[in-house]
């Protein structure tokens, strides 16, 4: 965990491409809550194979990295000490300085977590069944996400099942038993009327089709928000379901993020204000 003192540190977050990332917004809305003057976070474009020699050649002044795709699966194998969470997930988002080596976390599981709670209004039942929509990597985090919040099973719903071992690997991993099944051959009326909880991570288009079906799940966490609002989106409004969205995630991810950057508790109220107004108020964005 990072130093207390108030020297100045440094931060970023590593992605390609980074430039439209809103984590700034929020970290540096965290440090300024906290009085740490002289704190920066800033963006750096770096991909897989870059980020470790990037982050090998790092002085002490910096504390804390947030890593965006396509370098999280880098970003965990880099480190010397991994969270059982970001082994489960087979990726890691956080990477923070120790005094023996760089420490792996992944906190995209509170993103997911903390989204269907607050904004999805999910509460697990032990009989539930969660449907993810796509095999990527928020999948493989939504899955250990869903078995965090106490879920037991899961089907992945997506276009090719031999491409969706990464996911399946990540939901065993997390000890939850899983189907795969193939989209062309999914009653969606059915899958939608046995769900408790629904994750979409496929790209809007995917979805119109079935829209009307899967806006009576429950609780829904759509992670894509930009454009916004998507089809899926539109339709759980209709209905007056529950709808998480992916703004939700990364305010929630960030949470820990800045705890362990900083070493306090982090600053929510004035995270959420920052990342509300950067993304022109467009949503709640619930933290309780």
């Amino acid at each position: 965990m990072a130093s207390s003192n108030d020297r100045p540190r440094r931060a970023a977050v590593l992605g390609k491409p980074v430039a439209h990332s809103l984590s700034p917004v929020l970290h540096r809305a965290a440090f300024a809550a906290l009085g740490l003057d002289g704190w920066t976070y800033d963006r750096v474009e770096t991909d897989a194979a870059e980020l470790p020699g990037f982050v090998d050649g790092l002085g002490p002044e910096w504390v804390g990295l947030s890593v965006t795709m396509p370098g999280k699966r880098a970003a965990l194998d880099h480190a010397a000490e991994v969270t059982p969470r970001a082994a489960a997930v087979g990726a890691a988002n956080t990477l923070v300085r120790r005094p023996d080596g760089w420490f792996a976390d992944c906190t995209d599981v509170d993103g997911v977590t903390g989204a269907l709670r607050y904004a999805g209004g999910y509460s697990p039942s032990a009989s539930d069944q969660a449907v993810v929509l796509g095999a990527g990597g928020t999948a493989a985090a939504a899955v250990v996400g869903l078995a965090a919040l106490g879920v037991t099973t899961v089907r992945l719903v997506v276009r090719e099942p031999a491409r969706a071992s990464e996911t399946v690997d990540a939901a065993k991993r997390a000890g939850l038993d899983v189907d795969v099944l193939r989209w062309s051959e999914v009653d969606f009326a059915e899958l939608a009327d046995s769900t408790a909880v629904l994750v979409n991570t496929v790209p809007p288009d995917a979805v119109v089709p079935h829209v009307a079906e899967l806006s009576r799940v429950g609780s829904v966490l759509d992670v894509i928000y930009h454009p916004w609002p998507t089809p899926l989106a539109e339709a759980v409004e209709r209905r007056g379901g529950r709808l998480a969205t992916g703004l939700d995630m990364l305010l929630h991810q960030a949470f820990g993020q800045a705890e362990q950057f900083t070493g306090r508790p982090a600053p929510c109220e004035e995270m959420q204000a920052a990342l509300r107004e950067a993304s022109g108020n467009i949503l709640p964005l619930p933290i309780s």
